[in-house]
């Protein structure tokens, strides 16, 4: 069983890949997040970038991990960046089990070519402690692959 926990939510897949990397490089595990919303074509996209804005957040379907959150050395937490903010789904599970998380790391992807700092900053509001490790990837960026 793994001390490092990997839970990410991705809608394009983009954070889907850079965590099952560095779920696979840890030899952690790793559990995909859900809210169930309806997020494609642009309705869905706008609506993924309102709820963004305005912090909201739907409750998450259920998922399971090896052993209680509190438990893992070391949780890695990835999201999509959305609207200059974490996804939804990411904010509704940090709003929800983020005080289990005492040793946490951040994984951002986004589209833009800002870094989104700030990010980590509002992910940090929902957790026992600050984080301890950050990283923003760009999809398709020099060294991203």
């Amino acid at each position: 069983m793994s001390d490092v926990l990997c839970i990410y939510y991705s809608f394009s897949g983009n954070t889907r890949r850079a965590m099952k990397e560095i779920a696979q490089q840890l030899d952690a595990e790793i559990v995909a997040i859900d809210d169930g919303a309806d997020r494609n074509g642009f309705s869905g996209f706008m609506s993924a970038g309102r709820d963004a804005m305005r912090r909201s957040t739907a409750p998450l379907k259920p998922f399971t991990t090896d052993k209680p959150i509190e438990e893992y050395k070391m949780v890695i937490v990835g999201s999509p960046v959305w609207a200059g903010r974490c996804a939804s789904p990411v904010r509704g599970l940090l709003k929800r089990r983020g005080l289990e998380m005492s040793r946490v790391s951040y994984v951002i992807t986004r589209s833009g070519t800002r870094r989104c700092e700030s990010v980590f900053d509002q992910m940090d509001l929902y957790t026992k402690e600050k984080h301890l490790f950050d990283v923003s990837l760009q999809p398709g960026s020099v060294g991203y692959a």
